[in-house]
């Protein structure tokens, strides 16, 4: 009698473990968010991918003149961890949880500007890069994780190439405008992108010439695209005038342009009613 009862709950727990697996087959994994650079639009950042990285499928995205860059959530999510570990690991770090198992970290931040339970959509500003922690130079370091482990990094639907350093130009919060015109076709050859801020109606971008040591601000319409409005944008070297284009735009406003090298810059512009000023920043 014992040997019988023993087959049988060796039957039914066999058929309660199948019966699991097969759930667990037909269970689909949830869609991973279609995760983007988290630098502003059309800025050209380098994703550096390293066999010795920690963890291995981490990126590092490196640009000359990234401290004080706006980072960006690369997908919407809620804020999970906040932290400051002073010049150990992370230094700096956030984490945003977007839900079926899928977080992003962002490390070595000089600022951050989300705290933890906030929501944030993709695009929105959580920080700006930096070197806190225990790095050599500047950078942000990113990483994909699912269910607490790191795996490859895509970007955009684009797989990041493991291991060496490629380009990547962030599409995020780009708006999905039909304006045809890109901030660095409006402020010329040698420019990059290295800030920006949505206002209603389009966005506003602050550019850099290393070549040149000279800001360009240009404000970009996403709406009434074509159709003149009002439209400006404007820059203000520390201890210098601030310089204004404005009127009536049927694309962009600006640019507008000054030598600023190592001086900060106070920088901003306005669709419409719709209005940003920066604090004085970038000063390196």
């Amino acid at each position: 009698m014992r040997a019988s009862i023993r087959g049988l709950v060796q039957t039914a727990a066999a058929a309660v473990l199948a019966a699991a697996f097969t759930v667990a087959a037909q269970t689909p994994a949830a869609a991973a968010p279609n995760f983007q650079v988290p630098f502003a639009c059309n800025t050209v950042v380098t994703a550096a991918t390293f066999s010795t990285h920690s963890p291995q499928n981490a990126v590092d995205f490196q640009k000359s003149g990234i401290t004080g860059m706006s980072v960006l959530a690369s997908a919407g999510g809620t804020i999970s961890r906040v932290e400051n570990l002073g010049s150990a690991s992370y230094g700096r770090w956030i984490e945003i949880n977007h839900g079926g198992g899928y977080t992003t970290r962002y490390a070595h931040l000089s600022t951050q500007a989300v705290s933890v339970g906030q929501s944030v959509s993709g695009g929105q500003r959580i920080g700006a890069a930096g070197a806190t922690g225990n790095v050599t130079g500047p950078h942000l370091h990113y990483e994909q994780r699912l269910n607490g482990v790191a795996i490859r990094v895509v970007l955009d639907g684009r797989a990041v190439p493991y291991y060496g350093h490629t380009s990547f130009t962030s599409h995020n919060a780009c708006g999905g405008t039909t304006n045809p015109y890109s901030p660095t076709e409006i402020c010329g050859s040698g420019y990059s992108v290295i800030d920006s801020q949505a206002v209603t109606g389009g966005r506003i971008y602050l550019l850099y010439n290393a070549g040149t040591l000279r800001n360009c601000v240009t404000t970009i319409k996403s709406t009434s695209v074509g159709t003149p409005s009002p439209v400006s944008a404007h820059l203000q070297v520390q201890g210098s005038t601030q310089v204004t284009d404005s009127g009536s735009f049927s694309y962009y406003a600006g640019p507008v342009s000054r030598v600023a090298g190592s001086t900060c810059v106070k920088w901003g512009g306005s669709v419409g009613s719709s209005a940003y000023t920066s604090p004085y920043e970038h000063c390196g």
